[in-house]
Order: structure tokens, then C-alpha cells, then sequence
């Protein structure tokens, strides 16, 4: 296996004594993994004992990835959010929720930051990826809640409305697999080291769009303010799948080139810090390849830290 090697650090969000909590977003990439985050730092041992080798891939099943557009401040995102929730609970291994706090221009005034909602849930990637999907001509996403079913066109739109995404998801996982994925994460808690190791193998041949890979970390689930449907703001809601940033990237990912092509299968490997302000037990990754062109999304998985 060929070891390409990338290292990228994640938007973080920052809690601290202020009133409003910022959101920094340090985007440092590097062509070398940081082998200061494994215990005793060697590279050797790392590659003698830790890194994964990969057995055939013998999964069959398309798993979905439903992008939920959303704002502390907007009284109907908690519809939406229950929505997604009930559909990863029918399809826990295969329907995956990334809750995006960004509306059709970024971040609005249903993201936005006040003394009565001091957390900012944005970061960089999340509002690219809103204002990608808002500003494409004739987008129907026009404000929150709003989402995404692996971005798979549906009457000319890749976002629809919140009682679309169940049977969005269903069709989907009943499609073609075009491609098949694989990770092994490795967290390290005495140094917070998370290294990433991904295989991409491409089934369908008749893929020919530029195709990029991406991983997101997400967070599982904060208690947070909430505005909700009856105007008034819930102290103690839970806010789940909370999408934190991008890994090694920016949103759009690394693309597939004969450079991370070995055997005829594409190999990519990462390693970050995980920041101080979040719970190695309260993460988890989503790694996806979305197609340049179309925007589809043709394969996600999740992975936990530990």
C-alpha cells in the first residue's frame, strides 16, 4: 500500500469566559503525518504495528448521508432535526446526519450569535458548503430548515424540504454502490492523536467525474439553547450530529489522482489534534466521496474515535 501522506487540523469551536463563543478555524495542512501525536513519536514503530492493512471490502449496501440545514435561532429546525434523528434511529449503520449550521448565504440571522444564543455552531466548511448549495442558479434553498439526501438531484434541486428526506433516503439506499470505502481511525488519548487511514475503491468504472474524498468531524450530541416552534427557546435541547469542520481540507475534499492509487484501489491517510474542548467519546467521523460534477455523494461511513 502506498502511504500518501496529509495531515489537516479541524474547525474547533472555542469556549471560553467571553459572552459570545467564537469559532476559530486554523486551516493548516501539511504534506507529512505528525508522528508527535503517537505515543514515543516513532514513525517506524507506527508503521510496524499501527497501520491498518485492509481485508477485501466485501460490503454491498449504500448508505445515505442526509445534510440537515439548520440555525439555533430558527423556530422549525427542531422538526427537521427530529426528522433526522428518527431516520438514523430506523437505519443506524447505514443513514448518517450531518447537521449544518448555515442557511442559502452562510451563516444568517438564524446562526447568528447574541447574548440569548452566545454559541456559534458555524465554521468555514459548513458555510461553504451552504452558500455552494444557495447560490447555484434556480436553487430552491432559499432559507432553514432545508436538506440534503447524498445530494442526489431530485426535480432539478439537491436540497428539499424536511418531509422529503425520508423516502429520499430509502430510495437511495436501494441504488447501485458505485463505490466502496473503508477506515481505520486510531485515537491516541495521551497526546489527543487521531490518525486516519482510508481506502476508496471504485466499482463502477463508468465514473469518470473528478471524485474527492472528505471527512467531517462531527460531534454526537451537545445541551444547548434552541429556539422552537412556539417561539419560545428550549435551555436544555439537545443538539445531535453536529457537523465541527473538515478534515485535511477544505470542504470539497482531496481529490482522486494516480498519486493515492495503488493496486487499483486509492489511498489516503490524515492525522490531527484533536481539540482540548472536545470529548474523545462524544465524536465521531463521517468519510464520504462526492462527485466534482454532479455533487452526488456516492458513499459515506462512520467512524468513532474510540
Amino acid at each position: 500500500m502506498k502511504k500518501i501522506l496529509f495531515i489537516g487540523l479541524v474547525g474547533v469551536l472555542c469556549f471560553t469566559s467571553c459572552d459570545k463563543v467564537e469559532n476559530p478555524f486554523p486551516p493548516t495542512i501539511s504534506t507529512e503525518l505528525d508522528y508527535t501525536l503517537y505515543p514515543g513519536g516513532d514513525s517506524i514503530a507506527y508503521s510496524a504495528t499501527e497501520w491498518p492493512v485492509f481485508t477485501p471490502n466485501t460490503s454491498l449496501l449504500r448508505n445515505v448521508m442526509v445534510e440537515d440545514f439548520t440555525g439555533h435561532q430558527c423556530t422549525y429546525c427542531p422538526i427537521a432535526a427530529d426528522t433526522a434523528h428518527a431516520i438514523h434511529g430506523d437505519y443506524p449503520t447505514r443513514a448518517f446526519i450531518s447537521t449544518i449550521h448555515a442557511g442559502p448565504d452562510g451563516a444568517g440571522s438564524f446562526q447568528s450569535v447574541t447574548a440569548s444564543f452566545p454559541i456559534d455552531w458555524t465554521n468555514p466548511a459548513g458555510i461553504a458548503i451552504g452558500e455552494y448549495f444557495g447560490t447555484i442558479p434556480g436553487s430552491d434553498f432559499q432559507g432553514n430548515p432545508r436538506g440534503s439526501v447524498n445530494r442526489i438531484l431530485h426535480g432539478g434541486q439537491h436540497t428539499s424540504g424536511v418531509y422529503e428526506w425520508r423516502a429520499q433516503t430509502e430510495t437511495a439506499m436501494t441504488t447501485s454502490l458505485e463505490l466502496n470505502e473503508q477506515a481505520a481511525v486510531n485515537y491516541y488519548p495521551s497526546t489527543r492523536g487521531v490518525f486516519i487511514h482510508s481506502e476508496i475503491e471504485i466499482l463502477n468504472p463508468a465514473l469518470t467525474n473528478d471524485l474527492y474524498t472528505v471527512i467531517t468531524l462531527m460531534e454526537d450530541s451537545v445541551v444547548a439553547k434552541q429556539k422552537m416552534p412556539d417561539n419560545t427557546i428550549d435551555e436544555n435541547y439537545i443538539h445531535r450530529d453536529i457537523m465541527r469542520g473538515t478534515v485535511g481540507s477544505t470542504w470539497q475534499g482531496r481529490k482522486l489522482t494516480e498519486n493515492e492509487l495503488d493496486n487499483g484501489k486509492y489511498y489516503f491517510n490524515y492525522s490531527f489534534s484533536l481539540p482540548a474542548q472536545y470529548d474523545a467519546d462524544n465524536i465521531h467521523l463521517l468519510i464520504y466521496v462526492r462527485d466534482a460534477e454532479t455533487e452526488e455523494v456516492y458513499q459515506v461511513i462512520k467512524k468513532k474515535l474510540q
